[in-house]
């Protein structure tokens, strides 16, 4: 099923109010003449044993430290006890979701005998053992179509690898197209049109031109088990669909090329997909690797074919199942691809028109390309962690705008497509989980560094009440990096209040201050301005809603207390902070500013 689906009127109007509280001066003041009632609790997958044993070990299945982040990305591992461990520790810290990275459909020659060259020229040893009678499993598809049509032939070959395996429903025509075993690996044949339109008619009579899309497989399916553990720990699955070949000249867009190739091997994957996984709850829905920058040129971007093509086959052959996607963002003022928030909402637009159902904008402070900071912090130096990527600057100087600008002119965007009627989408937040750079890089490849609890702390702070879920890239390598880890940072302090947003709000007949986040229960908001300072007990003095409203993030709570805004001089910033009893205080104080 689809989550948090559309809540239109009040709740979305509440859900994408300026945390920075810049009132006009003829505004009203927001009253609120009664406690809110509860709100219904969001539907979540639920574990179907507190603990199981298999030959990995035995695991538990209890959230023992939830998290505000909610869901990773995961990488393929060939070992299956590290699937087990991962979810585990996944789910003790609050994980429900898992977002696969997966592989990518790629163009390739081939030599003389029809062995599939790799890149660099060379035979790929991956398919070398692709043989059939004899003859390389190209030459046996090609000898075989010719049997029927002395003029078929075989004009471009295309590989996908993957650790999953498939049934009798990837294919359209056995026994032309079929499953070839070969020792730990099963390879999987299929012949289509050049043209996308996949005939289902199987008449090889005509002569013509067919593309030859050879996955390697595996024997046993690796989607089959992640499946099986999600159903066990309570948590939902998101495949990765095919990555699409990229222009050999423009690296950040989809080859147009290959783009019917593309499709028709989705088309086959999901059909497969639709009658071995119909029902299962545990499979949330898709996603789509291929990454795009978020930019006013975005709608000519040919990836977005990808996307609407690829939108169409989920509804036919999943129905209910989003796409999820998650573009990159670029807030650098001095490169000449920097994109200010008003031209990210245009392409979240664009992105949202070709029917995708989640769109998790990166919010690319890992890779130093957006910062995490207040309109009043503008003339601040940037993080020493952001200097490698915009050298010793303000963060003014340094980009168009913090995290918050974007995720909040991106929440308006989609109030606007669904206030249309046509599009149903949800905005969820991707927080890197890495540094641009550190002292020992966390993965094998590439130089990204440890981050900390700290500065995730921060980051949900950044995404505010914008935002249906946060997620974050990634759980293999960045959270379970360096010592201690992000991983064990958060279990040790996971109880920790994170503010998000805070708005003058009146409960007749007093003015006051309403706060959103996470573990405000037993909390005092502490507001502090140039001249005076207090502290105010929620229990005493105000009220606590611990549910969520239906399009805000899974545990987010909101509180409310009485304030007298008139003591704080006008067009002042003040800083809202709220501490628990066992001493654990916001990190990152919310910054609002009083109307002049």
């Amino acid at each position: 099923m689809r989550w948090l689906f559309v809540i239109l009127g009040a709740v979305i109007l509440t859900a994408v109010a300026v945390v920075i509280v810049v009132l006009p001066e003829d505004a009203p003041v927001k009253t609120a003449a009664q406690e809110p009632n509860p709100s219904p609790a969001r539907t979540q997958p639920t574990p179907k044993v507190s603990e199981f044993t298999d030959p990995c070990g035995t695991f538990e299945t209890e959230q023992k430290a939830p998290y505000a982040i909610t869901g990773y990305w995961i990488t393929p591992r060939s070992n299956p006890c590290t699937w087990r461990s991962q979810l585990q520790q996944i789910h003790n810290v609050g994980g429900d979701t898992i977002i696969r990275i997966g592989y990518g459909l790629q163009f390739r020659l081939v030599d003389d005998e029809g062995f599939v060259k790799a890149k660099d020229g060379d035979l790929d040893p991956l398919y070398t053992k692709c043989v059939e009678d004899g003859l390389s499993c190209h030459d046996a598809a090609e000898r075989d179509l010719k049997k029927v049509n002395p003029d078929n032939r075989i004009g471009r070959t295309y590989v996908y690898r993957t650790d999953e395996s498939f049934g009798e429903d990837l294919f359209r025509c056995t026994p032309m197209e079929r499953t070839i075993s070969a020792g730990k690996r099963l390879y999987f044949r299929m012949l289509a049109p050049p043209d996308g339109s996949d005939d289902a008619s199987c008449d090889f009579s005509k002569g013509r031109t067919y593309d030859l899309i050879l996955i390697a497989g595996a024997p046993e399916d690796s989607l089959t088990k992640l499946l099986d553990l999600g159903d066990q720990f309570g948590m939902q699955i998101f495949p990765a669909l095919p990555l699409a070949p990229r222009d050999p000249k423009t690296p950040t867009r989809a080859n147009p090329k290959h783009i019917d190739v593309l499709t028709t091997l989705t088309r086959r994957i999901l059909q497969d997909y639709g009658v071995r996984f119909a029902g299962r709850e545990s499979l949330g829905g898709v996603y789509q690797p291929f990454e795009v920058q978020m930019s006013d040129t975005l709608a000519t971007n040919p990836t977005l074919e990808v996307y609407a093509g690829q939108h169409r086959i989920v509804e036919q052959e999943l129905p209910d199942k989003p796409i999820l996607i998650s573009p990159y963002l670029d807030a650098r003022k001095r490169v000449a691809f920097g994109q200010t928030p008003e031209q990210v909402a245009e392409a979240f637009k664009a992105l949202a028109r070709t029917g995708v159902g989640i769109i998790a904008p990166q919010d690319s402070r890992g890779t130093g390309k957006v910062g995490l900071f207040w309109p009043d912090e503008g003339d601040d130096e940037v993080d020493t962690r952001l200097r490698p990527v915009v050298g010793e600057a303000t963060y003014d100087t340094a980009y168009h705008g913090s995290t918050r600008d974007y995720y909040r002119e991106m929440a308006k965007a989609r109030e606007e497509m669904l206030e249309g009627g046509n599009y149903e989408v949800e905005l969820w937040a991707n927080v890197e989980a890495f540094e641009p750079s550190g002292d020992k890089p966390c993965a094998s490849h590439g130089t990204r560094g440890k981050t900390d609890k700290e500065r995730l702390d921060h980051a949900v702070t950044m995404a505010g009440r914008y935002v249906q879920k946060v997620v974050s890239y990634m759980w293999s390598d960045f959270m379970t990096c360096g010592t201690p880890s992000p991983e064990t940072e958060i279990t040790k302090d996971w109880q920790r209040p994170i503010a998000v947003d805070a708005i003058r709000r009146a409960r007749d007949p007093q003015d006051g201050l309403e706060v959103r986040g996470y573990n405000l229960e037993n909390g005092t908001v502490s507001i502090a301005w140039s001249s005076g300072a207090t502290d105010l007990v929620v229990a005493d003095m105000g009220w606590l809603d611990k549910d969520p409203l239906e399009d805000l993030p899974e545990h987010m709570q909101t509180a409310w207390v009485p304030f007298d805004w008139a003591q704080v001089p006008p067009g002042e910033w003040i800083k809202v902070n709220v501490k628990i009893p066992s001493g654990q205080f916001t990190t990152e104080p919310l910054h609002v500013r009083v109307p002049t």
